[in-house]
């Protein structure tokens, strides 16, 4: 069984997929950190991101492994690495790429047959990656309460919440409007308004869904 769950930045996904597949003893599957992890490799490599050749035989070459909560690109784990602030701003061009969306979406769908029941989430798993999942799942919140999440996770590094705001609402217009792979709600996904839910309430929600559907 795969559950696809999709949303906007700071809605909660990565949280709440994590406690969903914990519960049900699921795999899970973070693709948004396979394209961070794909950029921090090409930007530490020098590689220029106008350069869409270059770069999608980059990420063709790279072995990025996901295992339990840590990241790892050709055996160096990037975890922290990749939740870098300043790498966020170049993600768009790497997952723009369609080379590189390709090698991607072949990755992510491989991980998720090879498994006997996945959690996946991003933007477009419903509408790209798994468009026949047998669950689908849009994870929601307003703008002041995704920012002010992001803000509690990097408070500590001096990260104004005003400038959290401003980023995600550009990140937004960004997701809503790719050519490739945009963030929309899927006809066929269950909608939920996270805004003044606490987590295990979210997951539990999802949880009583994915039983429903046979899980």
């Amino acid at each position: 069984m795969v559950i696809a769950i999709d949303g906007p930045a700071g809605a909660g996904k990565t949280t709440v997929s994590k406690g969903v597949a914990k519960r049900l003893g699921f795999t899970y599957i973070d693709t948004g950190a396979m394209y961070r992890a794909v950029t921090h490799k090409v930007l530490k490599a020098n590689i220029d991101l106008n350069d869409e050749e270059t770069v999608a035989e980059a990420a063709q070459r790279m072995d990025v492994c996901l295992r339990k909560d840590r990241v790892y690109v050709d055996g160096e784990d990037v975890s922290v690495q990749i939740r870098d602030p300043d790498l966020t701003r170049s993600i768009v061009k790497v997952a723009d790429n369609p080379g590189v969306r390709q090698h991607l979406v072949e990755l992510a769908r491989s991980m998720g047959r090879a498994s006997k029941g996945a959690v996946l989430e991003g933007r477009d798993i419903s509408s790209v990656v798994f468009p026949d999942a047998e669950l689908k799942v849009y994870l929601d919140a307003s703008l002041e309460e995704r920012a002010r999440r992001r803000y509690e996770e990097l408070k500590e590094k001096g990260i104004e919440i005003e400038r959290l705001k401003e980023e995600i609402a550009i990140r937004d217009e960004q997701d809503k409007n790719r050519i490739l792979g945009p963030l929309r709600r899927d006809k066929d996904a269950f909608y939920l308004d996270t805004t003044s839910m606490r987590v295990d309430e979210v997951i539990s929600r999802i949880v009583a869904e994915a039983k429903k559907a046979g899980a």
